[in-house]
């Protein structure tokens, strides 16, 4: 676990040494972009998403306050140039999901290299996949071009079996926390990710973790935990805070479903098929992100992940200003309570540490709601 404690250090030494040799470091900011094909051009795909505080003032000069706090730290590492993975990027490949990341993406390409994906907003029907399909033909090229090293069949098909090699590696490790006295807590777990993917040196350290704690002894301070399902916005490194405030209150998050979690790695990608493109495209496009509509994936993923992992209470994460997870969060509240028949709570914040009272007493006054339950449900009669 102490390499992922290093994690960011780790990685931009690998970044460093990588880009020294020649490989292309090649930024990303959401789980629709693919990795395969930045591999397989020969590139090392970095995650850029902000998860510091301290960088929204830079970006508030030029962005709106009210926008989503992830937005406005990524975007404030751009302005004052302190992310070095950012720094050693040769190209950005982005794609059209929320409003604000689409705007944020032009003002970032007025001095660094973008190449924007366009991503349909509708799953239905063939027409959507088929656009998607073509947007990741046309990055094959813009990868050829501008990192001169053309993604082959044979390259693409072996960065699919490293991705999903990391992808069962990352489920295997969150489904330790299936059982009735977890080896882990929830946060240990969420930093058991890297911000680089689909390279040897990950893929050994998910390895070893996922070995180191399989022999670890149950820990008994787990089994009296409330078990919590969350969902909502991603939670990058950095931006934890709440995941801290649940736990701190006795809570245990056994299962995420965020863009952080189980979402992006429940689904392989087909392997050894005549197009490996098209199945690339049609495991990425599946992703039941907020900004599909309608988004009924996300429900079905839920209440999968609901039976897998038997929580007792659903908590949903959404940024300040991500209209579509707060929109959403309608369905989800639905789902919970009338459907899984579990409470739920909603909580809306920004990456500032300013109400994390008021946030620890809702947690509190939850998990009262669920222990009196349990008890209700142990009475005899």
């Amino acid at each position: 676990m102490s390499w992922f404690a290093s994690m960011l250090p780790n990685c931009l030494d690998y970044a460093k040494a990588a880009k020294a040799e020649g490989r292309p470091i090649v930024g990303i900011t959401c789980e629709y972009t693919p990795r395969e094909l930045i591999i397989a051009a020969g590139g090392i795909p970095v995650c850029l998403c902000g998860g510091s505080a301290d960088t929204i003032p830079a970006a508030e000069r030029e962005l709106p306050a009210n926008l989503c706090p992830l937005v406005k730290s990524t975007y404030g590492y751009h302005a004052t140039k302190g992310n070095p993975f950012l720094e050693m990027a040769d190209l950005l490949v982005v794609e059209t999901t929320c409003d604000g990341k689409k705007k944020m993406y032009e003002l970032m390409a007025e001095s660094r290299p973008v190449h924007l994906l366009e991503l349909p907003q509708r799953q239905e029907g063939s027409a959507a996949l088929e656009q998607w399909v073509g947007e990741l033909r046309a990055l094959v090229a813009v990868l050829a071009e501008k990192l001169a090293s053309s993604p082959s069949q044979d390259g693409i098909e072996g960065a699919i079996r490293a991705m999903n090699r990391e992808r069962s590696l990352r489920r295997e490790l969150a489904a330790l926390m299936q059982s009735a006295v977890p080896p882990l807590t929830g946060r240990e777990l969420l930093d058991c990710r890297s911000v680089i993917s689909g390279v040897p040196m990950i893929l050994e350290q998910y390895e070893r973790t996922l070995e180191m704690l399989r022999a670890r002894e149950a820990r008994g301070e787990t089994q009296s935990r409330v078990r919590v399902l969350m969902t909502g916005v991603p939670i990058v490194r950095g931006a934890e805070r709440v995941v801290d405030i649940i736990e701190g209150a006795g809570g245990l998050v056994v299962c995420m479903e965020n863009c952080t979690g189980l979402k992006p790695i429940i689904d392989d990608v087909a392997e050894d098929t005549s197009d490996p493109v098209q199945a690339i495209a049609e495991k990425y496009f599946a992703l039941p992100c907020s900004v599909m509509t309608p988004n009924e994936r996300r429900r079905t993923t839920l209440r999968q992940l609901a039976e897998e992992y038997r929580p007792q209470c659903v908590i949903e994460l959404i940024w300040q200003a991500c209209l579509t997870y707060d929109v959403e969060s309608f369905f989800i509240r639905r789902l919970a309570e009338e459907e899984l028949g579990i409470p739920y709570l909603r909580i809306e914040t920004d990456y500032s540490p300013s109400d994390s009272a008021r946030i620890e007493t809702r947690v509190q006054a939850l998990f009262e709601t669920v222990r009196g339950r349990s008890v209700a449900q142990t009475r005899p009669g």
